[in-house]
């Protein structure tokens, strides 16, 4: 079967769909028979084990069904919502299901209609109730047991969807589906399915919208997954083959003497992944083929270091280095540390961003078209139209994930050879947040992945702990201490000012306090609402020990590098996210002596944190208590960036992880990078392994592959990464 042109169907022509009812599907992003296929289920209910209603278990999940026998409407509930008692009996007992805010009841659950429930039960004043439920209104008259008595699929709805949009409604056409393709071609070659003991898709299909058992939906739910692995990482291998086979690019002579010469000039010695790295980027820079590479390493690792050797190499080959970073304060961060680092070597350095005044802007601009800058560092104003290279050759772009696709393309764009022609530049892309290998892989699948597992020889791990506010005297005790001992200290809060919706201390209401707190000290205060000058004036300050303790918000997550600060106190620790903690607790500990890292936080997660009560038993994974003892928990039991990436991924999910699913995370349907860590390695090794062999799947068996792969990816996929 020609999945283009038969899946391809509207989802109308489906027996018992129809056009009004493909109208309400299109709510769900469902418009074709392959968009309904692939809406898989987000869980399950095992109707064909339904409890009597008297052996419920109270704090237990149950399934029980019976008959409804009617509503009352009970008192307000605490917060003024209305609450309504459903009365359920199946002979044995009775149940009441509890609804909040709900109205005609009577229509939603008519009396004397059969209904299944799935919910928590619990045994309050001699009643059993159910919370947290779902629940389905069962018609005798159907024989097909395709809603009950069976492993029952449970589809995602949300509040946006009608509610004339159902389970049932979903189920059913699904099921007509499945009946009316039985004979799906299978895109995968009949080795790949043998070598890794894969479902066939029809089966597949099948199982994942309506498994006899569990064992056939884990089988299918493998095929699927590996399915949607494998065309992510072959968009990855077609990127890379494109690139090697058809874009120009630029080669460099690597061995010239200004590398050299800036690591002697260095006060320090590069440690051993530093070196490797830098041997990495010089192979990909000797090639004619453009570098596409990705270096990642924790806080104070020294990407900076070695994306200055690239720059350095490209500018005695007669080329400019883009170097592009998120946030102004981190692009001035990295022009001040450049600017000190080249100065031996006399680099001719810009800074571009929008707080770059206009007279100061032209005359850079000029300089770049001129050639006469080597290195042009900035924000997003890097790539306004009026910004022109002379011979750009080389881009660096830091924390590449807060950067879209786009953005990513017109710094490509403006590269230029030594004759003026568009050339392909060199892509050297650095984060200081570590990113778990899963992830990657499926974001950055299309890169060289180097990694600077190796702190500095004088950094010592940040000595981390959680305390309450009962804490804060002793705590503002050490801080004293520390700073008469010649130390300096940070003190973060989630906030610039106080809030009525929000109960959080600011960092500028608590400036004022911390000022009669530390009277014979000197205090800053830096937050993002600050004028450019201003907080370049109370970095340089903090930076030469003028201030001895900087209260600010979290603009001091990236772009202060201050050897001589020891402590940073974080408030309110369980409102930030485990990899806003780790950045905030790398800005200390990056000289010689020893650091400390305070965690001020609710005294019951406080209590939980320092406790050595396991994390599973501390509360339900879904409430703030449980995901703010667990991010402190793993905060003070290790210093690894990589362990706490892969804790803030269990935590918040892959879609969250870099706050927006618009930077490039593709949109999976039901693979989870979290879990399939198996399954994603596998997909790419066959993938890569296709792709050598067939760089463009013209091979006749390669043929449903390179169907599937379009049409899976035609709306989804990011074209300036694929082609």
């Amino acid at each position: 079967m020609n999945l283009l042109h038969e899946l391809d169907m509207p989802v109308q022509f489906l027996k018992g769909v129809g056009e009004a009812k493909a109208k309400r599907f299109e709510c769900l992003g469902i418009k074709t028979i392959y968009d309904l296929l692939t809406y898989y289920p987000r869980d399950y209910q095992d109707r064909s084990k339904v409890k009597p209603i008297f052996s419920l278990q109270d704090g237990q999940r149950e399934t029980f069904s019976g008959m409804v026998l009617g509503h009352t409407n009970a008192a307000f509930h605490r917060k003024g919502i209305k609450l309504t008692k459903t009365c359920v009996s199946d002979g044995t007992g009775y149940v009441y299901i509890l609804f909040f805010g709900k109205s005609n009841m009577d229509k939603i659950l008519p009396p004397r209609n059969k209904v299944f429930v799935t919910g928590r039960i619990r045994r309050y004043r001699g009643e059993i109730q159910v919370t947290d439920f779902e629940y389905e209104v069962i018609d005798e008259k159907e024989r097909d047991l395709l809603h009950t008595n069976r492993i029952v699929p449970i589809y995602p709805l949300n509040e946006s969807v009608p509610a004339s949009i159902g389970q049932r409604m979903i189920r059913q056409a699904v099921n007509q589906a499945i009946e009316n393709f039985p004979d799906i071609k299978d895109m995968l070659p009949t080795e790949i399915l043998l070598r890794q003991q894969l479902s066939d898709y029809p089966t597949a299909l099948k199982n994942i919208h309506l498994p006899e058992s569990h064992e056939e939906y884990k089988k299918a739910r493998k095929r699927l997954v590996f399915d949607e692995f494998f065309l992510l990482q072959l968009a990855f291998g077609i990127s890379q083959k494109k690139i090697a086979t058809k874009e120009k690019g630029i080669r460099y002579f690597v061995h010239g003497k200004m590398v050299d010469a800036f690591i002697d000039s260095l006060p320090f010695t590069l440690t051993k992944a530093q070196k490797r790295v830098i041997n990495e980027i010089m192979s990909d820079m000797s090639q004619p083929v453009p570098m596409n590479r990705l270096v990642h390493g924790d806080v104070g690792s020294g990407k900076t270091v070695v994306a200055t050797c690239a720059a350095l190499i490209a500018c005695e080959n007669g080329y400019q280095t883009a170097f592009m970073s998120p946030t102004e304060i981190l692009a001035e961060q990295h022009f001040m540390t450049l600017e000190h680092l080249l100065a031996p070597l006399k680099i001719r350095l810009g800074l571009l961003t929008s707080s770059t005044k206009k007279r100061q802007r032209d005359s850079l601009l000029a300089m770049v078209n001129e050639g006469e800058i080597n290195i042009l560092i900035g924000t997003h104003s890097l790539i306004q139209d009026a910004v022109a290279f002379k011979q750009l050759g080389l881009c660096i772009i830091d924390e590449q994930h807060r950067f879209g696709v786009v953005q990513r393309a017109a710094l490509k764009e403006k590269a230029r050879d030594k004759n003026n022609q568009p050339v392909t530049p060199d892509i050297l892309v650095m984060t200081a947040t570590p990113i778990p290998r899963t992830l990657a892989l499926t974001l950055y699948g299309d890169l060289e992945t180097s990694v600077i597992d190796e702190l500095p020889p004088n950094r010592q791990p940040v000595i981390t702990r959680c305390r309450s506010e009962q804490s804060m005297d002793k705590i503002f005790s050490f801080i004293r201490q520390e700073v008469l001992d010649g130390r300096q200290a940070y003190i973060v809060y989630p906030l610039i000012e106080e809030s009525e919706e929000i109960n959080l201390k600011a960092a500028a209401v608590m400036f004022e306090e911390l000022k009669n707190v530390f009277p014979e000290f000197q205090l800053g205060l830096l937050h993002g609402q600050m004028k450019v000058q201003e907080k370049d004036e109370t970095m340089t300050a903090f930076y030469n020990h003028q201030i001895n303790i900087l209260v600010s918000t979290t603009v001091i997550e990236v772009g202060i590098d201050v050897s001589n600060a020891t402590i940073m106190l974080i408030e309110h620790a369980e409102r930030f996210g485990l990899a806003q903690l780790h950045q905030l607790r790398g800005r200390v500990g990056r000289g010689a002596h020893k650091s400390y890292c305070i965690l001020m936080a609710d005294k019951k997660i406080a209590d939980l944190v320092n406790s050595n009560t396991p994390i599973n038993l501390i509360d339900d994974p879904t409430t703030t208590v449980f995901k703010g003892t667990k991010r402190l928990k793993t905060m003070c039991e290790t210093n690894d960036g990589f362990r706490i990436a892969e804790v803030d991924l269990e935590i918040r999910g892959p879609g969250e992880f870099f706050g927006t699913r618009q930077h490039g995370m593709p949109e999976l349907r039901i693979a989870n990078i979290v879990y399939d860590v198996q399954v994603l390695e596998i997909a790419r090794k066959e993938a890569f392994a296709l792709i050598k062999n067939d760089p463009f799947l013209t091979d006749i068996d390669h043929q449903a592959i390179k169907q599937t792969f379009f049409y899976e990816f035609r709306d989804r996929l990011e074209l300036g990464r694929v082609g």
